[in-house]
């Protein structure tokens, strides 16, 4: 099974992956909101720093259970 059809699938029946998918794409979004702002806040670029770090996680976590996925255990 390839990596698509494994994000299909689990886009399908997980709703932990939907939602970590969906966080990891407000993230992207307001991180690229901010990087078009100039000059950047103090907050604005914590703010990054944490957008960053949140997106991150969120696919760290996605990479696992696509791992469980793979291996046959449910995630």
């Amino acid at each position: 099974m390839t990596q698509e059809n494994i994000t299909e699938r689990l886009m399908a029946e997980n709703e932990e992956f939907r939602r970590l998918r969906g966080e990891h794409r407000s993230y992207d979004q307001e991180l690229e909101t901010l990087k078009g702002t100039s000059p950047l806040s103090a907050d604005q670029q914590w703010r990054i720093s944490e957008l960053k770090k949140l997106k991150l996680m969120a696919k760290d976590r996605m990479e696992s259970i696509i791992r469980h996925a793979r291996s046959g255990v449910t995630a």
